[in-house]
């Protein structure tokens, strides 16, 4: 009867689970992104395939599949299936799971995945007696995490583990979601309301399955409308078409360029609410550091890769943040172009033929034979000079009359500028001497 009133229960909750608990996937072949894991040839899939897979750790931001691909894993070996929340279990419950892990490999041969949500929840102690199970082969732990495993998980532990890391959903797989998540409610919805929650979803499946069910249960029994979508995620659709993304992408840029950091924030939040691809802002700033402040600033570029860095390593919206203080740290540095139309004038000219000889006494002088050669006879080391640096030709002589850098007085670059001069100036006096 236990049993009846069990299978009764389970097969309701089926039928009553939120659309994303719904719609998980039972084998590999089912999961959406991640092809850099699953996809043909790639490594997850063939541990998996050959049912090879030793204890890994999935790390990703929210939403994007470490528990829906833990499911597919075990839908795809023959293995048992075991799964704990690190916000929930105990050391009871995972010795529990061991114990009953030990004793299906003892009598049937058969081995068990135990799948840990949360496993940064875990404290030292708990991951600790989690070790010995995991060394000598009785349970293959598959452990989830949205923090970084290096910090959040104990070395012993995480050596023995394969770390798989998750990337957001892109935007052709989160509308791959959409298009299961109607089909599995029986509705259709109007492009645009499509198009709306495919561009805030963020790259996380769960929340936009949540907001595409409440949008459903909003327009029964007729199609989902934009203004259904708009309800169910709380934000309103702003006009953000092609043209938009490429004018708002250049008025952001040419704020920054033009030091005004109110309207770089103003069309950072643009985009933002628009539902634009937070790398791609982010690119766009790194090559902005170099392109736009140069060595007139050069922490700049630090602080733009660092942003990028910390919207991988946190995500939206919490590295809005990020990229808020880069976009007003580059607004309001000082600006040199300089650095660009170095490498731009340079490969200009090296592409018009100019590959003019290296000066001999900067070649190559590692070999036997060199020196009869003349290579590498009379450079003069640098470090042996108390100040390191020696007047010497480095261009080749068809182009010593090119300055391809040429500093402005801007900021840091005012002394780059200052130390060339001197330079030139003990350089032209050794050529006259």
């Amino acid at each position: 009867m236990s049993d009846l009133f069990s299978a009764a229960a389970e097969d309701r909750l089926r039928h009553q689970a939120p659309l994303a608990a719904r719609l998980r996937p039972r084998t590999l072949d089912d999961v959406v992104g991640q092809e850099h894991l699953v996809g043909p040839g790639k490594p997850l899939r063939r541990l998996v395939e050959q049912d090879r897979l030793t204890s890994a750790i999935f790390w990703g931001p929210p939403g994007t599949g470490k528990t829906t691909l833990a499911l597919a894993v075990a839908g795809s070996t023959k293995r048992a299936f075991e799964q704990l929340s690190a916000v929930t279990a105990g050391v009871k419950d995972v010795r529990e799971v061991i114990e009953r892990a030990r004793h299906r490999l003892g009598e049937h041969g058969r081995g068990t995945i135990l799948f840990l949500d949360e496993i940064h929840r875990f404290s030292k102690s708990q991951q600790d007696a989690l070790l010995p199970a995991v060394e000598d082969g009785t349970l293959t732990l598959i452990g989830a995490t949205t923090e970084n495993p290096f910090f959040e998980v104990n070395p012993p532990l995480r050596s023995r583990s394969t770390l798989f890391r998750l990337e957001p959903l892109r935007k052709d797989d989160i509308r791959t979601l959409i298009e299961r998540g109607l089909q599995a409610e029986g509705r259709t919805a109007d492009p645009a309301a499509v198009d709306h929650l495919a561009d805030r979803a963020g790259g996380d499946g769960r929340q936009v399955l949540t907001a595409l069910e409440v949008a459903c249960a909003l327009a029964h029994p007729g199609p989902v409308q934009l203004d259904h979508v708009e309800s169910a995620l709380g934000t309103s659709a702003l006009r953000y078409g092609r043209d938009d993304h490429y004018d708002v992408v250049s008025a952001f840029i040419k704020s920054m360029r033009g030091s005004d950091p109110q309207a770089a924030v103003y069309y950072l939040a643009r985009m933002l609410e628009a539902g634009e691809d937070a790398r791609f802002i982010a690119r766009r700033m790194i090559i902005f550091a170099s392109e736009d402040v140069g060595m007139a600033d050069p922490q700049s570029l630090l602080v733009a890769v660092a942003a990028s860095q910390a919207l991988d390593h946190v995500g939206l919206p919490e590295a809005q943040l990020n990229l808020s203080q880069a976009a007003i740290h580059l607004a309001t540095a000082p600006k040199s172009n300089r650095a660009a139309l170095a490498i731009w004038n340079a490969r200009s000219d090296v592409q018009a033929g100019a590959v003019g000889e290296v000066p001999a006494h900067l070649r190559d002088a590692h070999y036997q034979g060199a020196q009869s050669l003349g290579h590498g006879v009379g450079y003069d080391y640098p470090h042996d000079h108390a100040d390191g640096w020696v007047p010497q030709q480095y261009l080749p002589t068809d182009q010593l009359d090119k300055r391809y850098y040429d500093p402005t007085t801007h900021g840091a670059e005012a002394h780059v500028k200052d130390r060339m001069d001197r330079r030139m100036g003990a350089q032209e006096q050794k050529g006259t001497a």
